[in-house]
Order: structure tokens, then C-alpha cells, then sequence
């Protein structure tokens, strides 16, 4: 049988780079990409081909993408979207070219990079693109309206995929992880630094008492219903290798809990639980 290969992006740490070392563990071809040149010199070194692909660069997705294309002549099984960041803050804070750079990032280059794709598995009558979301793409949270509204955005524009692909021989699968023990919210402090004036904004108190602790003091020990990046690789397999896969598969208990409360809770119940945060 031919090797299977996949393109996964954000692979310089966490979930990326666990998906990556464990999916060539397994017999894939991955090629692993990041946003820093730095970051792919790294992971060459650890064996994997890596590549470099920044979401907010149209150029860095062609560039990559060519370069995968032209490794396998001209096929590519799988992709997984995943490299993504937070700007925490109170959405009356956001101000709109945050925004515009999180959309770019978390978003805009997730659809570039697979209608780029889509072609190609066409052509080939089979691929799986998978899709990282969040819990976050399932409820809402306050202080995380920003990354909401790129995960919401993503579930959605990923579920009309998925309709818009059936009989090509293309699966579309989300990924709904909880809390993961990355860098993720260590990473998300230098947005709040550049983008959120919160010093000057009507919820100071708030800020002092709630989201600045949980930023810097409690990122380090991080959430009690954690798990680990391996925990979401698992989940990537079952998307990747079932012959049918699901169209949602969900990591940590969080996530479970947040879609029964979707699905079951009425709207001021589930303001409720999620008000306390």
C-alpha cells in the first residue's frame, strides 16, 4: 500500500506537534508546518519534513502546500487544520483590527489553505480534511469572545462543507477538544498585552480580579479537567483512519458536558452556569 500522507499545521508545539510525531509513529507521511522558520528547522531535526505556513501569509500557504504537492507527486490524503490563537478581553474591548488579525489567522487562512486543497483530493477521489475546534466553538465564554467567534465561525463554515463535499469521496470531521495542557494561554498574553486596553476600561475591577489572575497566575498550574495533547492525536486517528468517520469527535469531559447542555439546557439556565466563569 501507498504511504498515506498528511499536512498538519501549527505543529511547533502542543496539540500539532504531538499529531505529528504520532501520525508518522503510525506509518504516515507528515509533513508538519509552523509559522516560524525557526520552529520547522526544529522539527526537521526531529526527523519529520516540516515546512513553513503562517495562516495570516497567502503566500506561505501556496509555498507550503506546493512543496507538499511536489514531495508526493501530486497527492495528498489528509489535512488538519490547527494552528490557532486567543486574544483575551471583553468584547467591548476588542478593538476591530484585533479582530480582523484573529479572523486572518484562525479562520480566513483555514479556508484558504483547504479550498486549496479541495481541488487536488478531487482530482484523486478521497481525502479527509479535519478541523480543530474548541469547546468554545460549542458555548460561549466571557473574556474569550474573540477566539468564540472564530470557532463559532469555523463550525459552521466546516458543517456546510461537509454537506457541500458528501459523494466526492472528501470527509469533513471536526475536533472539539476542552482544556489541553499547551502553551495555548501562556501564548494568549502577549495578545492581551498588544490589543486590550483594559487599564482604561469600563470593567478594570474585573479584569484585576478575574481574567488577570487566571492569565498569569493560573496558567502555569492550569485547569483540573486538563488533558494532555496525546488525548486529542487519539481522536485524529479515529478521524483520519475510519472508514466513516463522525462528524464531531470530542476531547475531555468539558466538552462532553458542554454539548448536553447545548442540546438540553434552555438558554437562561445555560447563561447560568456559563455567567459564573
Amino acid at each position: 500500500m501507498q504511504q498515506k500522507s498528511i499536512l498538519i499545521t501549527g505543529c511547533s508545539s502542543g496539540i500539532g506537534h504531538d499529531a505529528a510525531h504520532t501520525l508518522k509513529a503510525r506509518g504516515w507521511r507528515v509533513f508538519a508546518t509552523c509559522r516560524a522558520e525557526v520552529d520547522c528547522q526544529r522539527l526537521r531535526q526531529e526527523g519529520l519534513e516540516s515546512y513553513r505556513l503562517d495562516y495570516t501569509d497567502e503566500a506561505s500557504i501556496k509555498s507550503a502546500l506546493a512543496s507538499v504537492v511536489a514531495a508526493t507527486s501530486g497527492q495528498l490524503d489528509a489535512l488538519f487544520n490547527n494552528g490557532a490563537y486567543a486574544i483575551p478581553g471583553a468584547v467591548e474591548d476588542l478593538p476591530r483590527d484585533a479582530m480582523r488579525a484573529i479572523f486572518e489567522a484562525n479562520f480566513f487562512g483555514w479556508l484558504d489553505l483547504s479550498n486549496q486543497v479541495i481541488p487536488l483530493m478531487r482530482r484523486q477521489g478521497h481525502g479527509r480534511i479535519v478541523n480543530c475546534s474548541s469547546v468554545l466553538g460549542i458555548v460561549p465564554m466571557k473574556w474569550r469572545g474573540a477566539y468564540v467567534a472564530t470557532k463559532f465561525a469555523l463550525e459552521g463554515i466546516t458543517d456546510t462543507l461537509r454537506l457541500e463535499l458528501n459523494g466526492s469521496g472528501i470527509k469533513v470531521v471536526l475536533i472539539v477538544p476542552g482544556p489541553i495542557r499547551t502553551q495555548f494561554r501562556i501564548n494568549a498574553r502577549k495578545e492581551f498585552e498588544r490589543w486590550i486596553d483594559w487599564q482604561n476600561s469600563a470593567l478594570e475591577p474585573l479584569y484585576r480580579e478575574k481574567l488577570l489572575k487566571r492569565l498569569y497566575q493560573a496558567a502555569e498550574s492550569g485547569d483540573r479537567f486538563e488533558s494532555p495533547p496525546s488525548a486529542v492525536s487519539r481522536k485524529l486517528i479515529l478521524a483520519l483512519e475510519s472508514r466513516s468517520p463522525k462528524a464531531r469527535y470530542f476531547v475531555t469531559l468539558p466538552t462532553y458536558f458542554a454539548e448536553l447542555m447545548r442540546r438540553a439546557l434552555p438558554t437562561r439556565l445555560s447563561d447560568m452556569i456559563l455567567g459564573g466563569n
